[in-house]
């Protein structure tokens, strides 16, 4: 199998793909402080402006496990360099937008780009490092992108301030060219990569109609009412495809999605790991926030810098949570990761009322370390269950995973908080599904608990890290 062989360019790579999935988690969060101003210049409604931030996860949601499997049959940087491509024609695109059909056509754009760079960047940095090196390199990779994440608000905050709105989608054009230049230079497609099996074009279809009809329904349930034959309509839709995509993806014997992956048990953990991570994600970033500004009267640049406590610890946390699953293996981590993370949600709830940040901060804190302990080894794990062939595939399902998280956690809490007007109810409940992760991973992950040998076959000869 042909390799990055060179320890510099190795590297380089690592930091080009970094930066160009970073941008995907950027562009989710940098919206946020610009739609008052962009349902003002465009001329939207309050729901309409929603589906700017809406339309990009949906797209994003239903593409990325078929983008994974793509990346198996065409090539891993074939399809993150046409990926890059489209991602920067929906910046430029949302950039020019003049009116609010344009922006969520061009966001949708952006979807279309970010599904087929999640899973190919992931399954790429899987490939590029042996298994001794690889929970750093994929900690790394996490670093740079929960930055991303967390500069997002701040990010979005100071170029509405001091430029203008088109510069958060403009900003993403130089990054992308720079990614795709180093990749191009740097990467060899492994020969294994590429394979003659057929697109299952019909679980295609199941898979994104069922997503579809199921995600608009968590998304729209709270505003056009979740007993309407509407939305009761999109659910049974939805369950109903998902149901049939499971049943032809079984009889498949090169199926869209291998959901034989599932019968591993820790694999399966690890899954549920990221998706409840990832609703406690938006119970912070989102709820948290809120918090701030009304119960402690925080103006919204103060409220940002007051998180960046908890985003911010994410990113520092990321290459350390790496090197112990190198070390120590996947399950000590990652159980930990979980439980603690279970316990800062536990301690948001309730300090709340007490109605004091110096109190409210340190499960904050707890989070952002936590939750990147919790992920970063599950991640990992997850990648080294499947061969080399199917890395992309495996990078599907994660990214899966993570957007599902997103939207059922999104969706979860505005109910809870619309229905009880309490942020100790939407840090109490979130808690109470990572407890239930903590349990299964408990009794579900393997119990080795030394780190496994390097794998000489699947990745490039070892080399000194620097």
């Amino acid at each position: 199998m042909r390799r990055i062989d060179e320890t510099r360019g190795r590297w380089w790579f690592l930091v080009a793909i970094s930066l160009g999935t970073g941008l995907i988690l950027l562009d989710e969060s940098v919206v946020g402080l610009a739609l008052p101003t962009l349902q003002s210049d465009l001329g939207m409604s309050l729901t309409g402006s929603h589906w700017i931030v809406s339309a990009y996860l949906l797209v994003f949601a239903c593409l990325i496990a078929a983008a994974g499997k793509l990346g198996d049959m065409i090539g891993l940087r074939n399809l993150v360099l046409g990926a890059h491509v489209i991602f920067g024609l929906g910046s430029l695109g949302a950039g020019f937008a003049e009116s609010g059909t344009w922006m969520i056509v061009a966001r949708c754009i952006q979807g279309v780009g970010a599904a087929g760079i999640f899973p190919t960047a992931l399954a790429m940095v899987t490939v590029a490092f042996p298994k001794i090196q690889r929970g750093l390199a994929v900690g790394f990779f996490g670093a740079v992108c929960l930055a991303f994440l967390a500069a997002g608000p701040l990010v979005g905050g100071a170029i509405i301030q001091f430029v203008s709105w088109p510069w958060i989608f403009w900003i993403n054009l130089p990054v992308l060219m720079f990614s795709a230049v180093v990749i191009l230079a740097t990467w060899i497609e492994p020969a294994r990569a590429v394979t003659r099996s057929k697109f299952d074009v019909r679980g295609f279809v199941l898979l994104v109609a069922g997503l579809c009809m199921l995600i608009l329904a968590i998304m729209q349930g709270q505003e056009w009412g979740w007993a309407t034959p509407l939305i009761l309509g999109l659910f049974a839709g939805g369950l109903l495809g998902l149901a049939l995509f499971v049943l032809a993806e079984r009889k498949r014997l090169d199926p869209l999605v291998d959901l034989g992956l599932f019968r591993n048990a820790t694999f399966t953990a690890c899954n549920l790991i990221i998706f409840t991570g990832q609703m406690s994600k938006l119970a912070i970033v989102v709820y948290a926030a809120l918090y701030l500004q009304t119960t402690l009267g925080m103006d919204p640049l103060i409220a940002g810098l007051a998180l960046l406590v908890s985003v911010g610890a994410s990113p520092i946390a990321s290459t350390p949570a790496g090197w112990l699953a190198d070390r120590y293996g996947t399950r000590g981590p990652a159980l930990a990761g979980v439980a603690l993370t279970t316990l800062a949600l536990l301690w948001l709830g309730f300090s709340a009322p007490w109605q004091s940040y110096w109190l409210f901060a340190p499960g904050l804190l707890l989070w952002g370390g936590a939750l990147s302990l919790a992920y970063i080894p599950s991640a990992r794990e997850m990648m080294n269950a499947v061969p080399t062939e199917s890395q992309g595939q495996a990078g599907g399902v994660v990214g899966l995973t993570r957007l599902l998280g997103s939207t059922v956690g999104m969706s979860l809490s505005s109910m809870l908080y619309v229905t009880t007007g309490s942020f100790q109810v939407v840090f109490f409940v979130t808690g109470g599904f990572l407890l239930a992760a903590t349990v299964n991973a408990w009794f579900s992950m393997e119990r080795g608990a030394a780190a496994r040998p390097p794998d000489q076959g699947a990745g490039p000869r070892s080399m000194p890290v620097h």
